[in-house]
Protein backbone atom coordinates (compact mmCIF):
# COMPACT_ATOMS: atom_id res chain seq x y z
CA UNK A 1 0.00 0.00 0.00
CA UNK A 2 1.15 3.87 -0.86
CA UNK A 3 2.14 5.94 1.50
CA UNK A 4 1.79 9.04 -1.34
CA UNK A 5 0.21 11.94 -0.13
CA UNK A 6 -3.11 12.94 -1.63
CA UNK A 7 -3.53 15.55 -4.59
CA UNK A 8 -5.69 18.59 -3.53
CA UNK A 9 -7.95 16.85 -6.45
CA UNK A 10 -8.22 13.74 -3.56
CA UNK A 11 -8.33 16.03 -0.60
CA UNK A 12 -11.49 18.35 -2.27
CA UNK A 13 -13.26 15.00 -2.88
CA UNK A 14 -12.26 13.34 1.11
CA UNK A 15 -13.67 16.23 2.06
CA UNK A 16 -16.69 17.40 0.22
CA UNK A 17 -18.42 20.35 -0.02
CA UNK A 18 -19.33 20.25 3.85
CA UNK A 19 -15.63 19.97 4.93
CA UNK A 20 -14.50 22.33 2.42
CA UNK A 21 -17.01 24.85 3.83
CA UNK A 22 -15.82 24.02 7.12
CA UNK A 23 -12.02 24.48 6.15
CA UNK A 24 -12.81 27.83 4.88
CA UNK A 25 -14.71 28.84 8.39
CA UNK A 26 -11.72 27.98 9.98
CA UNK A 27 -9.60 29.96 7.56
CA UNK A 28 -11.87 32.82 7.82
CA UNK A 29 -11.26 32.47 11.68
CA UNK A 30 -13.41 29.95 13.07
CA UNK A 31 -11.97 28.39 16.07
CA UNK A 32 -14.46 26.30 17.88
CA UNK A 33 -17.83 24.44 16.75
CA UNK A 34 -19.57 27.51 17.62
CA UNK A 35 -17.51 29.76 15.88
CA UNK A 36 -17.80 27.39 13.02
CA UNK A 37 -21.08 26.97 12.50
CA UNK A 38 -21.85 30.50 12.57
CA UNK A 39 -19.65 31.43 9.93
CA UNK A 40 -20.61 28.50 7.76
CA UNK A 41 -24.15 27.90 8.84
CA UNK A 42 -23.41 24.14 9.35
CA UNK A 43 -24.89 21.72 11.87
CA UNK A 44 -23.02 21.00 14.64
CA UNK A 45 -23.28 17.34 14.13
CA UNK A 46 -21.83 17.71 10.77
CA UNK A 47 -18.87 19.66 11.70
CA UNK A 48 -18.00 16.70 14.38
CA UNK A 49 -17.75 14.21 11.77
CA UNK A 50 -15.47 16.50 8.97
CA UNK A 51 -13.42 17.85 11.46
CA UNK A 52 -11.67 14.57 12.75
CA UNK A 53 -11.05 14.31 8.63
CA UNK A 54 -8.96 17.74 8.53
CA UNK A 55 -7.44 16.87 11.45
CA UNK A 56 -6.49 13.40 10.26
CA UNK A 57 -5.50 14.95 6.77
CA UNK A 58 -3.17 17.56 8.46
CA UNK A 59 -5.24 20.28 6.74
CA UNK A 60 -5.51 22.26 10.80
CA UNK A 61 -4.64 21.62 14.15
CA UNK A 62 -5.92 21.73 17.13
CA UNK A 63 -3.60 23.88 19.87
CA UNK A 64 -5.47 25.07 22.78
CA UNK A 65 -9.07 24.17 22.29
CA UNK A 66 -9.01 26.06 18.89
CA UNK A 67 -8.67 24.98 15.52
CA UNK A 68 -6.18 26.64 12.69
CA UNK A 69 -4.91 26.19 9.59
CA UNK A 70 -1.62 23.74 8.78
CA UNK A 71 1.01 25.13 6.67
CA UNK A 72 -0.43 22.27 4.47
CA UNK A 73 -3.90 23.58 5.02
CA UNK A 74 -2.42 26.68 3.22
CA UNK A 75 -1.12 25.25 0.32
CA UNK A 76 -4.29 23.43 -0.17
CA UNK A 77 -6.14 26.79 0.22
CA UNK A 78 -3.83 28.57 -2.43
CA UNK A 79 -4.55 25.54 -4.69
CA UNK A 80 -7.93 25.65 -4.42
CA UNK A 81 -8.00 29.57 -5.12
CA UNK A 82 -5.43 29.05 -7.60
CA UNK A 83 -7.48 26.77 -9.81
CA UNK A 84 -10.89 27.28 -8.70
CA UNK A 85 -11.24 23.57 -8.29
CA UNK A 86 -13.94 24.32 -5.51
Amino acid sequence: MSKEEPSEDDLKYLLGNIGIEIFFAIDRGARNFDTIKLFSGIPISCIRGRVPVLLNLNLIEKIEEEYILTEKGHRFKTKINKNNIY
